[in-house]
């Protein structure tokens, strides 16, 4: 491995808010940032006005030169690569594939910030899957960069414990900024020569294939723990959803709630003979939550939003709704 032992020439190729972290990171760490790549603008929104990325946003306030190619396939795009004579390659959340000739441009290499512990979640939504799996742990991995989708050998990995609450939001926030303080102690050690590689494992490899919407759907004949899951999985986007009378309704936040077999005898024994409810019924609401049944277990709904309407804690939502014995459904 080569041994430069003085900052490194960087590029950055990014675009989401998560890569705007390690952005900020090596522009504050000893190395210089030459330029960043991202994806073209694209019309976004009701008025389809231009769209710039949030890593766009960023290079613009810190000076530093943006390039949006399409693709990095063409000799155009190579010839800029090898123009800028970058060391290295930093690749966070970019959404463009990089070729073997764009990456073997780099002195040092190409090397990606992947929001997980690898192999485990290779692929698009490694945070998302991680909460819907119920993985107790989660991390950020350092990987140099080769033709196969997150297969590379690792330089360098962090875990963090999976909060009692997080949601994908929460742990996007973490992961992005534990990130950024990885790769600039993983460049370090590239730069004098330190770094130690070492290829993943061939046990464990799952794929974190990309969100869709309709995994939104709120499914109540699951257990509420696998519910609760899907409600903080999809928390800020695309948010768990069910229906009320045919019209969407948005979960954003809950938890789990006592269920009758873990109540003391005294509390359950009233309703001992009676039918368990039929899954989605609402069980009772007040301002602790709305408890709604599941096919095992109760969640406790805290956070809800009516189609047109803005989220509201479940003691306010309740006001304006009468829920008790109504049933929410899948689409």
């Amino acid at each position: 491995m080569n041994v430069l032992q003085r900052p490194l020439r960087l590029g950055f190729a990014g675009t989401p808010e998560f890569a705007v972290a390690a952005l900020d990171a090596l522009s504050r760490s000893r190395h210089h940032l030459l330029a960043v790549f991202t994806k073209p603008d694209k019309p976004a929104g009701r008025g389809q006005s231009v769209h710039l990325s949030p890593v766009k946003q960023r290079a613009a306030e810190l000076a530093i030169p943006v390039y949006q190619p399409a693709s990095f396939k063409t000799p155009e795009v190579l010839a800029t690569l090898r123009r800028l004579d970058l060391d290295a390659l930093i690749v966070v959340a970019y959404g463009l594939i990089l070729p073997p000739a764009a990456l073997a441009v780099p002195v040092l290499g190409c090397f990606n910030i992947h929001a997980s512990l690898l192999p485990r979640w290779r692929g698009a939504a490694p945070i998302h899957r991680a909460l819907l799996a119920g993985d107790a742990e989660t991390g950020i991995t350092i990987m140099r960069m080769e033709a196969g989708l997150d297969t590379g050998p690792i330089l360098a990995a962090a875990r963090v414990k999976m909060a009692p609450r997080d949601t994908a939001g929460s742990l996007h926030d973490r992961l992005a900024l534990l990130g950024g303080e990885l790769i600039v102690d993983t460049l370090d050690a590239l730069a004098n020569g330190s770094a130690h590689e070492v290829p993943q494992p061939q046990a464990g490899v799952t794929y974190a294939d990309k969100i869709s919407k309709s995994e939104a759907q709120i499914d109540w004949h699951e257990d509420a723990a696998s519910v609760l899951r899907r409600v903080r999985a999809f928390n800020p986007w695309p948010i768990a959803e069910t229906r009320l009378d045919g019209a969407q309704l948005r979960i954003w936040d809950a938890e789990l709630a006592p269920s009758p077999e873990t109540m003391p005898v005294g509390e359950s024994a009233a309703a001992a003979d009676a039918p368990a409810p039929p899954p989605g019924s609402v069980l009772s609401a007040s301002d602790a939550g709305m408890d709604v049944a599941c096919g095992r277990g109760i969640l406790r709904i805290l956070r809800l939003q009516l189609a047109g309407r803005k989220p509201l804690a479940a003691g306010e939502f309740i006001k304006a709704q009468r829920l008790v014995g109504a049933r929410f459904t899948t689409l």
